[in-house]
This record gives structure tokens, sequence and C-alpha cells, in this order.
């Protein structure tokens, strides 16, 4: 299982990039592998500022529909458009061409409630 050291994770099966003040979202591998072939990512808060733990869009595969979660709070300032065409890049490249959303984060503090990539793979066991 692939698990990089440099991102940070939440129990809800989401990493988060930092660079900066600009974040990027995507689902862990583990999440991915849950969920089997994904078949539709729809994400319609592009602009909008959420709290942490908002639902910011969903992820269809072909067993279920699940809710994608706000891992930290922030207003969403892009939304991967290939994602439309290409469901798939969630399965493939999870934590490359299938990031979902990229967040200006709101308050930095929340960053340090996240799990480290240890912490999270005690989570999946």
């Amino acid at each position: 299982m692939n698990i990089p050291e440099n991102l940070k994770y939440t129990k809800d099966h989401e990493w988060i990039l930092v660079d900066g003040d600009i974040a990027t979202v995507g689902i862990t591998e583990f999440a991915q592998g849950e969920l089997g072939d994904i078949v539709f990512v729809e994400i319609e808060t592009e602009g909008e500022e959420l709290d942490k733990e908002e639902v910011f869009g969903t992820i269809e595969a072909v067993k279920t529909v699940s809710d994608l979660y706000m891992p930290i709070s922030g207003k969403i300032i892009e939304v991967n458009a290939e994602l439309e065409a290409q469901p798939d890049l969630v399965n493939k490249e999870s934590y490359e061409g299938g990031w979902m959303i990229k967040i200006q984060i709101a308050d930095t503090a929340e960053l340090d409630e996240l799990l480290t990539a240890e912490q999270y793979k005690e989570t999946i066991g």
C-alpha cells in the first residue's frame, strides 16, 4: 500500500499536500481500493468557502456513492477538470493525476489535527 510520507491524512481517507497557503486534496490509495472502479466524481463547490468536515463533493463507484469531506477549512479555488472525462484517474493515480480540489487554507492550525503517514497506517491497519 502506497502511503506517501510527505502528505497529511484524515480519518475519512483523504490526503492533503500543503504548498504554502494552498492545499491539494484527494482520496487515498486505500480509499479508492475499497470503493472499486470510480465511474463519476461530482464537485460543484468551486469558489465556495467550506468548513472542515463539510461535504465538498461526491464520488461514485460501481458499488457505492460516497461523500467527500473537507480535511481543513478554506475556499475551493480549483477543481480537477480532468476527472469529469476520466474519473478513473482516481484509481490509476490517486496521489497525482487523481487529485480532486485545491483549497486556499483558512486556518493553518487545523493542519496540526491531521494524521501523519504513520498514524494513517495505524488507522487502516
